[in-house]
């Protein structure tokens, strides 16, 4: 679906010319002469992006400015004639995104309007985290009531307050990514953005422009300038997952953006100054890593400022409940169902070890709610390999009691037949070789 752009334009010929721009650069656009029909439109229809001059027949373009900033995630570009500096200062002072001195180059104005879409995109996903964040782990609710949670509690509440580089180790599925996203909200940064990067997901050949952005013309199929993560992440934090993967050739520049928080595009000569906070997240054990070269010594002790570690589920098994019940509630109101657990399926599930952590757990509740035919969750509706061990615990069980049973109907026996072993094999109704075959397997004398 195409972005919507408001352009709000008197001059005739200007306002075809960048309407045009924007139709062949895959925009659509709604374009007005005058202020008040231009805001009509706005309260309306859900436009990306407005495009406004500061001088209108009917309004001042201040006065537009300041109705459409009501919006939080609206991203506004004035257009100022050469000369009037104060109006454009003035703007944004008022929240524009950017201004643009007229007369322009289409190529400048396209690339202002890009980083602009880009910005509303970034504020977009940050309201959302929060309000998600907000609703389902709102800090201190982080789930789990097990001592080893409470210590990440503790240090969440510690480190939130700093500016420090933390470290969030731990197996796949333990919720550093959850940790991370409550340490930005939690500090002073929480109204700028959390930009995240997946460092494993990312070609070795891209993550040093997609970290640091490039210059147009940087290499082939680089048209443009494209800001980097640390760019659009300026003021807020960014968050570095699966640092242990990321390249060799990269750890030097991002040693030096943690160091002196300055950094170059890839194929810039322009040092740019990134004021954002880093957080990074292993499931490596970065130490091995250091010693056999495959990760920096010095950016290994740059990023583990502040470690935090979080606990395997099996660590913790004391959570379990609660994380069942969580997710159980969620995927139920997700799905408009009722489903419950029978008591084999909890024992069963509190039982398993979860080698893929919180993460599993929830897939597991989530394919459940889903695929269950019932609104009974039992055995049998769990996966083959949780069932199995539950079923193969459960008739253990009973050839235990059963095992004891018998032994103790063989000591009777034998002691009302004062050990004689014949007479005791035919009260028993089996051979006098199986009596003496049972009486050594159970250590009766």
């Amino acid at each position: 679906m195409k972005e919507t752009i408001l352009l709000i334009e008197d001059e005739k010929i200007m306002r075809i010319t960048i309407e045009d721009a924007l139709i062949a650069a895959g925009y659509a656009v709604s374009s007005f002469e005058n202020g008040a029909e231009a805001v009509k439109a706005f309260g309306e229809s859900d436009f990306a992006l407005v495009v406004t001059d500061v001088k209108l027949p009917d309004m001042n373009g201040l006065d537009i400015l300041k109705e459409l900033m009501k919006t939080n995630t609206t991203q506004v570009i004035v257009m100022t004639a050469f000369g009037t500096i104060k109006d454009a200062v003035e703007a944004m002072r008022l929240g524009a995104f950017d201004y643009i001195t007229k007369p322009f180059s289409l190529d400048e104005f396209l690339l202002l309007v890009e980083r602009a879409l880009e910005v509303k995109k970034l504020k977009e996903e940050n309201i959302r985290l929060k309000r998600d964040l907000t609703t389902c782990y709102g800090f201190p609710n982080i789930i789990g009531e097990s001592a080893a949670i409470k210590k990440v509690f503790a240090l969440i509440e510690r480190v939130s307050a700093s500016d420090s580089t933390v470290l969030i180790m731990g197996e796949s599925g333990t919720g550093k990514e959850l940790v991370a996203t409550t340490i930005h909200y939690q500090s002073k940064r929480k109204d700028k953005p959390l930009i995240k990067v997946n460092c494993a997901a990312l070609p070795e050949s891209l993550i040093e422009s997609e970290l640091f952005g490039y210059e147009k013309g940087a290499f082939t199929g680089a048209m443009k300038r494209k800001p980097g993560r640390f760019e659009l992440a300026n003021g807020g934090t960014i968050f570095l997952d699966e640092i242990g993967d990321i390249p060799t050739s990269t750890q030097a520049k991002l040693l030096r953006i943690i160091q002196e928080k300055t950094f170059e595009r890839v194929g810039g000569v322009e040092t740019i100054n990134a004021d954002v906070r880093v957080l990074a997240a292993t499931n490596k054990n970065l130490e091995e890593e250091v010693k056999r070269g495959a990760f920096r010594e010095d950016l290994y002790y740059r990023l583990n400022v502040i470690p935090i570690t979080m606990p395997a589920l099996r660590e913790r098994k004391e959570d379990a409940p609660l994380f069942v019940s969580f997710f159980l509630e969620r995927y139920n109101s997700r799905s408009s169902r009722n489903v419950r657990l029978s008591k084999d399926a909890v024992e069963a599930l509190l039982k398993y070890d979860y080698p893929g952590n919180v993460r599993e757990l929830e897939n597991i509740i989530e394919r459940c709610v889903t695929l269950c035919p019932s609104e009974v969750i039992g055995l049998d509706d769990l996966p083959p390999g949780i069932s199995a061990k539950a079923v193969g615990e459960k008739k253990h069980a009973l050839s235990v009691v059963a095992a004891e049973a018998e032994k103790e109907y063989i000591i009777r026996v034998l002691n009302s037949t004062n050990n004689n072993k014949t007479r005791a094999a035919e009260l028993l109704g089996i051979s006098r070789k199986t009596l003496w075959e049972k009486m050594n397997a159970y250590g009766i004398g």
